[in-house]
């Protein structure tokens, strides 16, 4: 009787799975079709699952990830770490959790974090090192290539003084989102290293697309985080799995980290089933990224043949570009005009510019289709004025 009722189980799960992949491939087609139709360079963050990874995520081997008890997820915390050279990885849902677990397991209430005023955790992360962990943060200005002067971080430092906080942390972005997706050299984290190891600070990098870093500069990506003490690492933009991404750093660090993220919600129980999309993005995604860079690269040399539309294709470093329009042009207009023909772009972080990324739903047959709407859509803002 307790084999039958194993057997009829199993089989009941077996059908619930196929089912899931049936359903996954139905909307996965109804997703391409409407990907054929609108071409959505908004962000790398609009990516979906490939039917493979949909279906490793219906086989996943899952268990109590918060007992440790889950195979597929600490298989993908190995892996994390040894791929960025860490001793330890810790898989969370989201990068910026990631961040915040980073900033209160190196800081405690009082100190403070130096970063650049353009970087992704002093603007666009809810002051979350602020508002839960009573970690202050001071920026200094960051260069346009998203870097900064080591000048202006020695005088960011706080004397050993009651009437300041203690200077404990400074983080880095690479690529950096809001510089247009800027790679940091290699000398320039080296030197911060260097300069946090003269002062006593930690170093932590917002890597959220660290990926594309190692793409751009042709160098494995535990190269590029080597000399930093934590980072973190976003599975679910160029990279393509639905959610999650991974903090790497010391054994003892991630002591302090996997209770924080207890502390946030981030404790997940039958998690493989995500992290199998993060480890099929880490081990079939990451070595493709510099097709997006191409891809970027020739979207914004197809622009800058355009009348109106100022460009620099030396600064396209990565999948990001970020252009102007000449005046009276209206960006605004602009990106309205674009969503009618069909391609979706973004503001960006300054209403002056555009913004558009490419990633791995954008092939080089919707880079061709997309510059020639770029170019209908220009004639039609340019005909209203």
């Amino acid at each position: 009787m307790m084999t039958t009722s194993l057997s009829t189980t199993t089989m009941r799960l077996v059908r619930c799975g196929v089912a899931a992949v049936q359903v996954g491939r139905r909307a996965l087609s109804q997703q391409q079709h409407h990907h054929h139709a609108v071409i959505d360079l908004r962000s790398d963050t609009v990516t979906v699952p490939s039917q493979r990874m949909r279906e490793a995520m219906v086989t996943a081997v899952v268990g109590d990830d918060v007992y440790g008890e889950d195979p597929t997820v600490n298989e993908l915390e190995r892996y994390a770490a040894e791929l960025l050279g860490k001793e330890q990885a810790l898989f969370v849902p989201t990068g910026c959790m990631g961040n915040a677990i980073s900033i209160a397991a190196h800081c405690q209430r009082g100190d403070e974090l130096i970063c650049g005023d353009r970087s992704h955790i002093f603007n666009y992360e809810g002051g979350n090192a602020s508002t839960l962990f009573g970690v202050a943060m001071h920026p200094i200005r960051n260069r346009p290539d998203g870097t900064f002067d080591l000048e202006d971080a020695h005088a960011a430092l706080r004397p050993d003084d009651p009437h300041f906080t203690h200077s404990r942390l400074v983080c880095v972005e690479n690529t950096h989102n809001m510089c247009g997706g800027k790679v940091a050299p290699l000398s320039f984290i080296n030197d911060v290293r260097a300069f946090c190891d003269k002062h006593g600070l930690k170093l932590h990098m917002d890597g959220a697309r660290v990926g594309n870093a190692a793409a751009a500069l042709e160098v494995p990506v535990s190269e590029i985080v080597a000399p930093v003490d934590t980072v973190s690492l976003c599975l679910s933009k160029g990279l393509g799995a639905p959610v999650g991404s991974i903090v790497a750093g010391p054994a003892d660090f991630m002591y302090h980290a996997r209770r924080t993220r207890k502390l946030l919600g981030g404790g997940m129980r039958q998690a493989g089933i995500i992290a199998a999309a993060g480890m099929m993005a880490l081990k079939e995604n990451l070595h493709r990224m510099h097709v997006d860079h191409a891809h970027a690269k020739e979207l914004a040399r197809n622009l800058s043949t355009m009348n109106g539309i100022d460009i620099s294709l030396d600064d396209v470093h990565s999948n990001i570009i970020v252009f102007a329009l000449d005046s009276p042009l209206k960006c605004a207009d602009y990106v309205a005009a674009l969503k009618e023909r069909g391609v979706l772009v973004g503001l960006g972080y300054d209403p002056r510019v555009i913004r558009a990324v490419t990633h791995l739903n954008v092939s080089s047959e919707d880079i061709e289709d997309a510059s020639e709407r770029f170019k209908v859509a220009l004639d039609d803002i340019r005909a209203k004025l």
